[in-house]
């Protein structure tokens, strides 16, 4: 596991960016964090760094956001999601195979369907208002 703490929401759109640069395409990120951590902060640095121009916002009336660049990003907000019926509604697993990255905000309400070789990324409040420590699984960074 690494640990990578950001300051700024800038940072965190920085790190996202960086973490972009590891994608092939197939990937899926889940975010595991309460509101307000940054999680489309990092979901928008993470598309700019695929060259995704459109504003990425957060899909949380819509589940599913959809963004076109270097690889396809199927932006995923699970906040209401509260079981298996409302899981499949959303077409999450099809999407699992169209080749494309998968982030999920909210991942801890659909932790079961998670597939296992998933890159996790816990979001916790830093010591600091702005400061935000991620603590990475299953990606070198």
């Amino acid at each position: 596991m690494q640990e990578i703490i950001t300051s700024s929401s800038e940072e965190t759109q920085a790190l996202g960016e960086k973490i972009a640069e590891k994608l092939n395409g197939g990937e899926v990120i889940a975010l595991f964090g309460p509101m307000g951590m940054g999680k489309t902060a990092f979901t928008r640095g993470l598309a700019c760094g695929l060259g995704i121009l459109d504003g990425v916002s957060s899909p949380t009336f819509a589940l599913v956001h959809e963004y076109h660049g270097r690889l396809d990003v199927y932006h995923f907000d699970m906040f209401r999601v509260s079981g298996w019926d409302d899981l499949y509604s959303t077409g999450f697993f099809d999407y699992l195979d169209s080749g494309g990255v998968i982030v999920i905000e909210w991942s801890e309400n659909i932790e079961a369907a998670i597939p296992e070789d998933a890159t996790r990324i816990e979001i916790k409040q830093g010591a600091q208002e702005n400061e935000r420590i991620f603590r990475i699984e299953g990606m070198k960074i």
